[in-house]
């Protein structure tokens, strides 16, 4: 199930869907300089949500809040269909092959034969090309997905804390980026309840410079090859 496995296993040892993250306050390497990262990114969120009680700051309370929520809807998106990932990507070439002709994908599909990238799609519509395009790169992709990684392995007390906040921060981060980045992805992925789960291929869009190409045929072309390889 593309890594999914994996991110649930990480997500029920920590507890992070049974945490209610507007009340973890009451709780209160790879990579030790990436856990001290993550945690330090957790403290500082955990921090910020002492603003509720200041008059000044709601707007920061608020925007944390909405995050947390997001993120626990991801969460359980990814708990009831699993295949997030795939999910993700799939929304992502369903834009960027709306507007192809069938011929544009034929040669698409073919100039990608050329280089040992083979798209299982016999009928070119542009839902099923993406869909087609979606598990070939969800299968070869070569990114890790190792949560534990991130606050170095399952923590206890305000460490813990901590540590999952700076998973919520990481991936609210990811989001703005991508709000930034990809506007209308990032509006794709926010109607299906997604944008929060994206800081988990994000890497992989940005090994293959998905934002900075353009949406030419060629241009589609390298991206799908970069994504692959």
């Amino acid at each position: 199930m593309y890594y999914s496995s994996d991110v649930i296993s990480f997500l029920q040892a920590n507890n992070i869907l049974a945490l209610k993250l507007d009340h973890a306050l009451t709780g209160i390497g790879r990579v030790v300089s990436n856990q001290i990262d993550v945690t330090g990114a957790g403290a500082q969120r955990a921090l910020f949500y002492t603003s509720c009680f200041t008059t000044e700051y709601q707007d920061i309370c608020l925007q944390q809040k909405k995050e947390d929520i997001r993120f626990q809807r991801g969460v359980v998106h990814l708990f009831e269909h699993g295949n997030v990932i795939h999910d993700m990507l799939k929304i992502y070439f369903e834009e960027i092959f709306r507007y192809k002709t069938s011929d544009q994908l034929d040669f698409i599909k073919k100039s990608l034969m050329t280089v040992n990238v083979h798209i299982a799609a016999s009928y070119l519509t542009n839902a099923g090309f993406a869909l087609a395009v979606a598990s070939t790169v969800a299968i070869g992709m070569n990114i890790s997905l190792d949560m534990s990684a991130l606050v170095g392995g399952r923590a206890a007390g305000l460490i813990g804390i901590a540590g999952i906040y700076g998973i919520v921060q990481k991936a609210a981060d990811s989001a703005r980026r991508l709000y930034y980045l990809a506007p209308s992805y990032y509006a794709a992925l926010y109607a299906q309840e997604l944008e929060m789960m994206y800081f988990l291929i994000e890497p992989l869009f940005d090994r293959a410079e998905a934002f900075k190409n353009g949406v030419s045929d060629s241009d589609i072309i390298n991206t799908i090859k970069k994504m692959v390889g």
